[in-house]
């Protein structure tokens, strides 16, 4: 059962809706096609804007002003502006934080001027957009350098949606499994091994997962990320062949990690307490280890104690993640970074509850773990080395290494046997586990012109090697037949067989050897976006080749495909664009049939059209977005697994179709808003050759482990003025209707999952450097939970009632 909880014809809508949008797509490129030729003879404007330390200003306004003429500084600070007619302009340079810089320029006919700028920083103004927030602060305009895509969002021809640091700050968001998921429309998370690992799902299945653009998805891993080191997690939607390796269809999400900023020395402290004994306190310093600034480092440590809403259950970790940047020169520079996670769980598997006549019929508060149970401890570390070499102005290359080492000491729990009485068998086994991965990647961004076309040019190497080895082959039932445990009469400290004793003294790679699963990649990836009529028009032409060795429980194979990437992206006006997309994807999966053989690799593509749209001087944004997914060789549990069996089989194709809305931002001075909403349609379209599929599993059956309708709100007000400025409120809500179950049933007629709502609200001081935030989780005290049906019973996991956390931070 563990392994299985790995972390139609289309609707007559959803066909109507694609129509519309390449309708929409055609009428737009033609009728600016039609506009700009006849602009008649016109000039352009490029450059390259950077900070006072020679870095790189990025996501800035450039403008002309009493124009509509402007653009937005991309990744590497530059930026160009087309199509401008004949004349005399003041060009201006802004952002909050930076001190504006204005030159006059004069722009002839078939003529590029070249303006650079170096704004002047003005650190007090930058301390109080730190303290207050910026328009921006919800809203990234490009996306981190671990994207790759050297281009503003509003150009790239794919929903890509980045939840800031602020966002995380302001919900009082502490790691990647609490509650980050809001932020983005259609994201929901699987809850299986609680805090353990991370399970993300959007368009109807996993998104890998990423950290600095390298791809640490494994059957039960990453650990969760500390957000005390997290400086933003970015969400790409579909297939993403830029990212080089392999990646599931629906998308990825990539964890960036906070990086020196190279100013003076500055930091923040915080203390969080809240609900259920949480006590947790971080510390981040960014600062100059010389007068010169050629060495910079960024230091963030965390430590925190957590116990649950359940008896027994507890989450203690501390962090540390170390960085350092070496300037080498001012083109090239080196960045050493460490990161050290330990954590100290309650039993994994603590968290269900079971029973036969259906979900939530205990307090959500009932366990039916023991005190007894020795702790789950982890010891993850990861290091990377970044190089990135500026080769002139127009040619930049990136170089990376990752190394991930995570070992696991602990057990986890299930059940043998639940009964209508109540009695259940329980179950205890050894969870020992090694997961070690290592990366290498170089890719080479370009950025180019011949003749009237724009080059933005992007190949790489990526190279990876995973391995997860464990022991799940000690343990057995702790109740008996004559003394079973029973949820209506719970008796705790006195499990009828005890509570078993492992044997360690063989080394690990010993006892899992038959529970190995390794994998090396390599993939090599090109892409061309030639940009027409000054990068009005921007035509996407890629491709990926990827070669997978792998071992999975002993058994080995080599694969290998190549997967062609084409998109379109059209500029309406500075501030809109419509775009078209079409990828493909290409993973192998670590799993295993039960005739000793391995499954196929999944493969899918994905088709997708939308809109976006910066509004206001680009302060808010909002992305609207329809698709279609078609993934193959889906896997679920086999219904024949007994105890700890985690044999798969092939459940065949599924179709995955949806619309999807995204907004975040600032509306007007104050008001600051992320919205979204996701309708997702995933169902089987072909069934796969096993002969003991679930009887639920058949054409036109939903895909397990997401809501149709997904609909999720946080909005934040600061006063601007008077006696509580820089204080404010801080609002969120979510609903999921129609929500399936974890898992296909195993026979019809089984109860589904309710709705579900959920309200957070808050309250928040500042001032200069203080700030004081207030937050109540989940206010209605609704009973919350999710789950799914398993052979003849039910089981699900609650989530806490209403609770607070109270958090005080401090800058510097």
């Amino acid at each position: 059962m563990k392994s299985v909880l790995l972390c139609s014809k289309r609707s007559n809508f959803t066909s109507l809706l694609f129509q519309h949008f390449y309708f929409l797509l055609i009428i737009l490129s033609f009728s600016t096609f039609t506009a700009k030729a006849d602009d008649g003879a016109t000039g352009s404007i490029k450059g390259k804007v950077t900070t006072a330390d020679g870095q790189p200003a990025i996501g800035i306004t450039v403008a002309l002003k009493n124009t509509t003429y402007g653009a937005l500084t991309d990744a590497d600070g530059r930026y160009a502006i087309g199509k401008i007619k004949p004349g005399s302009y003041t060009i201006r340079v802004s952002a909050v934080g930076l001190a504006p810089e204005e030159q006059s320029v004069t722009v002839a006919s078939g003529s590029t001027q070249t303006l650079d700028f170096m704004l002047k920083e003005n650190a007090s103004l930058l301390k109080e957009v730190a303290i207050t927030g910026a328009k921006s602060r919800y809203k990234a305009d490009v996306p981190s350098n671990s994207i790759r895509l050297n281009e503003p969002l509003l150009e790239a021809p794919q929903n890509i949606q980045v939840i800031t640091s602020q966002t995380l700050s302001d919900q009082q968001v502490i790691s990647m499994s609490d509650g980050v998921t809001r932020n983005v429309s259609g994201a929901t998370r699987l809850e299986h091994w609680g805090d353990l690992c991370t399970r993300v799902n959007m368009r109807g299945s996993r998104a890998a997962a990423f950290r600095n653009g390298m791809n640490v998805t494994s059957n039960w891993g990453p650990l969760s990320e500390d957000m005390s080191f997290v400086d933003r997690i970015e969400f790409v939607k579909g297939p993403a062949g830029f990212m080089m390796s392999n990646g599931e269809p629906s998308g990825i999400y990539n964890v960036v990690t906070k990086k020196p900023t190279g100013r003076d020395f500055n930091g923040e402290a915080t203390m969080t307490m809240g609900s259920y004994d949480l006590y947790r306190a971080t510390l981040d310093l960014d600062g100059k280890a010389t007068k010169s600034g050629s060495l910079s480092y960024r230091l963030n440590l965390m430590d925190q104690t957590k116990n649950s809403f359940r008896n027994y259950e507890f989450n203690d970790r501390f962090s540390i993640a170390p960085v350092l940047t070496w300037k080498v020169d001012d083109k090239t520079s080196l960045t050493f970074e460490y990161t050290y996670q330990h954590a100290k769980l309650s039993n994994l598997g603590s968290y269900y509850v079971f029973a036969t006549q259906g979900y939530a019929i205990k307090p959500r508060d009932f366990t039916i773990t023991e005190p007894g149970i020795a702790p789950t401890y982890i010891k993850d570390n990861s290091a990377f080395i970044y190089l990135n070499h500026q080769i002139d102005e127009h040619w930049k290359l990136t170089g990376q290494l990752g190394y991930f080492n995570y070992q696991q000491q602990g057990s986890s729990a299930w059940v043998n046997s639940v009964k209508a009485n109540g009695d259940l068998i329980r179950s205890v086994s050894i969870w020992d586990a090694s997961n070690v991965m290592k990366f290498g990647q170089v890719f080479l961004n370009g950025d180019v012109q011949t003749g009237v076309v724009r080059h933005r040019i992007l190949g790489g190497l990526d190279l990876g090697n995973k391995q997860y080895i464990a022991d799940w082959g000690q343990g057995g039932a702790i109740d008996s037949d004559a003394k079973p445990f029973n949820i209506n009469n719970p008796v705790y400290n006195q499990p009828a067989l005890g509570l078993p004793v492992f044997d360690r003294s063989k080394p690990l790679a010993q006892r899992g050897a038959g529970n190995l699963s390794s994998q090396s990649y390599t993939g090599v990836y090109g892409q061309d976006e030639l940009g027409f009529f000054d990068n009005v028009l921007r035509v996407t032409i890629a491709g990926r080749y990827t070669y997978v060795k792998e071992i999975n429980y002993l058994a080995g194979r080599n694969q290998k495909k190549f997967t062609p990437r084409f998109g379109v992206s059209v500029n309406i006006d500075r501030m809109t664009s419509v775009y078209g997309l079409y990828d493909q994807s290409f993973v192998p999966q670590s799993a295993l049939i039960r005739d000793g053989s391995l499954p196929k690799p999944i493969t899918g593509n994905n088709l997708e059209a939308g809109i976006k749209r910066d509004w206001f001087d680009g302060s808010w944004s909002t992305t609207l977005s329809a698709y279609r997914i078609l993934k193959n060789n889906t896997l679920t549990a086999d219904p024949d697994n007994k105890g700890s069996e985690g044999f798969v089989i092939d459940v065949g194709q599924t179709k995955t179709q949806g619309i999807e809305f995204d907004t975040r931002g600032q509306i007007f001075s104050g008001l600051s808003l992320v919205a979204n909403y996701a309708y997702t349609d995933s169902k089987i379209s072909k069934t796969g050759g096993a002969a003991n599929l679930p009887a639920t599993a058949v054409v036109g059956a939903k895909v397990p482990g997401y809501a149709k309708h997904n609909i999720n709100a946080s909005l934040t007000y600061t006063i601007q003025n008077g006696p509580l400025k820089n204080s404010g409120i801080y609002a969120g809500a979510t609903y999921q209707g129609d929500r399936t179950t974890w898992t296909w049933n195993a026979s019809s007629g089984q109860l589904q999952l309710p709705d579900y709502y959920k309200f957070d609200g808050g309250l928040f001081w500042g001032k200069d450097h203080i700030k004081i935030s207030a937050n109540v989780y989940n206010l209605l005290d609704k009973y919350l939970y999710s789950g799914a049906a398993y052979a003849t019973y039910y089981y699900w996991q609650a989530e806490a009632g209403r609770n607070y956390r109270l958090g005080i931070s401090y800058r510097f």
